[in-house]
């Protein structure tokens, strides 16, 4: 019966993960429209393709075996959160957000780096899945928390015009409908990563 929830459950999540990915699309397009992110904050982005890597980099066979649905379905969300971070590099407001998007990217690829390097080169079987487990609760609790960074801006503004209420809710959702995955499948790292979702999306 676990297996058939599992089942289930995929194409629910295949609806969330696209509706988190995609529900930021008007805000980009105005930036494209503008040629100016104004001043949306690129740090949530930037932390959602490090959770995305290290999250597909966890799923993958030699590293955590059976796992293949969190590899690919972060895999794909890499992909669309590096077109994200490159259309803020490309219409930054001013040079000093370039330059802030541009080393917040590089220390995401340097951590990435990092944690693949390492277990591949330096260890193996349970001591690999450790590791990468570990990166990516937490840094999954990183990217949870980076909204949190808008708030002295809607705090000083009144207004939640920068930190949208439907990217924070599928937000919610999206880690939501991976801790309920973590749990059918008996995956420690997979659950335990989502659980600030719910605190941090409330």
């Amino acid at each position: 019966y676990a297996y058939i929830a599992t089942f289930r459950f995929i194409y629910f999540r295949q609806v969330i993960f696209s509706v988190q990915f995609l529900i930021v699309l008007p805000t980009f397009w105005r930036i494209i429209r503008n040629k100016s992110t104004e001043e949306f904050s690129g740090v949530p982005y930037n932390m959602t393709l490090l959770n995305c890597l290290l999250s597909a980099w966890y799923g993958l066979p030699f590293v955590s075996p059976n796992n293949v649905l969190v590899s690919t379905i972060n895999g794909v969300g890499a992909v669309i959160e590096t077109v994200y971070v490159v259309i803020f590099l490309v219409f930054a407001s001013n040079r000093k957000a370039r330059l802030r998007t541009l080393g917040l990217a590089s220390a995401v690829a340097a951590v990435f780096t990092v944690v693949a390097l390492v277990s591949m080169l330096a260890l193996h079987g349970p001591a690999r899945k450790l590791l990468a487990g570990l990166a990516m609760t937490v840094f999954s609790i990183c990217m949870y928390a980076s909204p949190l960074s808008i708030m002295r801006m809607v705090i000083k503004t009144k207004s939640v015009e920068y930190m949208p209420f439907l990217l924070s809710l599928a937000v919610f959702l999206c880690g939501t409908s991976w801790f309920i995955y973590g749990l059918l499948g008996h995956d420690l790292f997979v659950t335990s990563s989502r659980c600030p979702c719910r605190p941090a999306g409330a």
